[in-house]
């Protein structure tokens, strides 16, 4: 009657899919460390519900103006639920051993998806901004 979910594994796992929605896991994986973050997505059909279970992540949401994105960027609290809406451009920086659930439509990972390649500048700024907000977390931790 009650089913469970342990989710191993590097990567993007979707695991429970049912009418119309999915849940997912996002555990660490290379492509997510902030030193590889190369591009933004969006999403044209759904919100996306992320909440970090485990280690320390960002997430980056930005607006594109004048064919630029400009960032806005959140340390994750774990536990704490993040909504990035339909037609947000973003991210996550992640940290090794960080997981995430993320709460979306079903179709999202097969179809619903367009990409925004980052400037190296862009890359740049971003990664600046990223480390700042891990770097504080560390120094609280270390306390």
């Amino acid at each position: 009657m009650i089913e469970t979910y342990k989710i191993e594994g590097d990567g993007y796992h979707p695991f429970l899919i049912r009418d119309g929605w999915q849940v997912a896991q996002l555990n660490y994986q290379e492509e997510q460390h902030i030193n590889n973050i190369k591009k933004l997505d969006v999403h044209l059909q759904t919100d996306e519900v992320f909440v970090l279970t485990k280690g320390n992540s960002v997430l980056i949401a930005a607006k594109i103006e004048e064919g630029e994105p400009v960032f806005e960027l959140e340390l994750m609290e774990q536990h704490k639920v993040y909504n990035i809406p339909q037609d947000m451009w973003h991210n996550i920086a992640m940290e090794k051993g960080s997981e995430v659930i993320i709460i979306e439509k079903s179709n999202t990972h097969i179809s619903d998806f367009e990409f925004f390649e980052l400037s190296e500048e862009k890359q740049i700024e971003l990664k600046e901004k990223v480390e700042v907000l891990m770097n504080s977390v560390n120094c609280l931790e270390k306390k």
